[in-house]
């Protein structure tokens, strides 16, 4: 019962106001009438407000444009990173559409790698071609898989996740993800809950008690990763605050 309150909080309680840094922008609506508190964070036309390699990401046809080719290949995982702020508590909304090969996903509370160009560390909302693993919770460069497309995890103070219920079986939510098309992401972080949804399908959940380790801020980013050539397309990406929730020191 605990963890459903927590979750209906994170849909049915929400505030603004949780952007930080001067580079804080967001961008007017373009002909679409969002829910009450999001903020376009991406244009549409421009990278401002992002910074990323060039020789991977562009804007093509309104879109965010991650894209590999044989000639670009790359050695380690890129992002494209969101600098008008950092996400803490937050719901998170986008459309995206993934080659058939390709391999992405959206970092969220996450951190740059010393040393190491447009590389994030963080708890990330999994996107694939294959669906393989669309909407499932892993942390790049960390704790790896934190909650399987299916799962409802807690990670405990050991960092190990371990499956505590379930919001549907995999590869029935897998034939919720459109192959080759538009998708619908909605991210939702509030306290240590954090919850991963496709084209209005839950994919998972985690309740993160692993105070060692877990993050309640940093930086949203977007990837395209090591392998054959990719392009992952966003479009339309929205952001609302919510007022930070209070998660006592040694978990929930």
């Amino acid at each position: 019962m605990r963890l459903l309150n927590r979750l209906l909080l994170g849909y049915l309680v929400c505030f603004a106001g949780c952007l930080s840094g001067p580079a804080a922008q967001t961008f007017p609506e373009q002909g679409r009438r969002d829910e009450a508190g999001f903020e376009r964070i991406f244009d549409g036309s421009t990278l401002a407000g992002w910074e990323g390699d060039p020789v991977y990401w562009r804007v093509e046809g309104g879109a965010l444009v991650g894209e590999v080719t044989p000639a670009t290949l790359l050695k380690q995982n890129s992002f494209i990173i969101w600098r008008g702020g950092t996400t803490r508590d937050f719901e998170l909304k986008l459309e995206y559409r993934v080659s058939d090969r390709g391999n992405s996903g959206i970092n969220y509370r996450s951190e740059e790698i010393a040393g190491q160009r447009f590389a994030l560390k963080g708890y990330q909302s999994d996107i694939d071609g294959q669906q393989r693993h669309t909407g499932q919770n892993y942390e790049e460069k960390g704790r790896t898989f934190l909650a399987l497309r299916g799962d409802i995890s807690r990670v405990d103070a050991d960092g190990k996740a371990r499956v505590i219920g379930s919001v549907g079986l995999k590869d029935e939510l897998a034939g919720k993800v459109k192959n080759g098309d538009w998708n619908e992401v909605h991210l939702i972080a509030r306290g240590n809950v954090l919850t991963h949804l496709v084209n209005g399908q839950v994919m998972s959940v985690v309740v993160d008690d692993d105070a060692a380790r877990r993050k309640f801020d940093g930086l949203l980013g977007v990837q395209v990763h090591v392998g054959p050539p990719m392009r992952i397309e966003f479009r339309d990406i929205r952001l609302k605050c919510l007022k930070p929730e209070v998660v006592p020191a040694r978990g929930g």
